[in-house]
């Protein structure tokens, strides 16, 4: 199925106004990362679904590119305070991937999982955006290594450490429960267009 391309719903008509405030554009793509950039073996990926949902999902690489692909074109916002505009992001969306698992009534957030033990969380409702997506393809080439191949969520709405790399499972849970950067005084809830960027108070 060919990607369908989706508009970043913040994009305005001046460049200027596009830009979250405290942020500065680049045409780079800087890597931050925490710990060692873990190299992963496609014939052993597997990303599953568990928590509040009705069934577990488990699914292999190749059973991943069997699901209907997208592509989303969105700027992305780093809590450094750079911003790449207009980025070109292709894979699943969000909302067709969790169909897969009928999620629980109950289920209120969602705990991202990695290869190499990271974690954030996000409310479920922000991952429900239409422009939320798992990426496995940037600017029309392979998603690297060091960006979070071979597969990263993308979370365009929020600052870039909630767009996490090497994804391989997503947790559904009734409370809210604090990831990695989130545990060391990070927000929650992540806003570039707020500045939300550190400590918010949630215990």
């Amino acid at each position: 199925m060919k990607p369908q391309p989706s508009k970043n719903p913040k994009k305005s008509e001046s460049a200027e106004e596009s830009v979250p405030p405290g942020q500065f554009v680049t045409e780079k793509f800087p890597v931050f990362t925490y710990g060692d950039t873990p190299a992963i073996d496609l014939k052993t990926w597997r990303f599953r679904i568990f928590g509040l949902v009705e069934e577990e999902v488990n699914l292999t690489w190749k059973e991943f590119l069997t699901l209907p692909q997208a592509a989303v074109t969105a700027d992305f916002h780093c809590v450094t305070q750079w911003s790449r505009m207009d980025n070109l992001w292709e894979g699943v969306v969000f909302r067709d991937l969790i169909k897969l698992a009928r999620v629980k009534p109950e289920a209120r957030y969602v705990m991202v999982h990695c290869y190499g033990g990271y974690t954030t969380d996000l409310p479920l409702e922000a991952l429900l955006e239409e422009n939320v997506l798992f990426a496995h393809r940037h600017d029309g080439g392979p998603l690297t290594r060091e960006h979070g191949g071979p597969l990263r969520l993308v979370v365009p709405g929020k600052y870039g450490w909630k767009s996490a790399k090497w994804v391989n499972g997503l947790e559904l849970m009734s409370q809210d429960s604090p990831g990695f950067w989130e545990q060391r005084g990070y927000n929650h809830n992540a806003d570039p267009w707020r500045e939300e960027r550190f400590w918010d108070g949630l215990s």
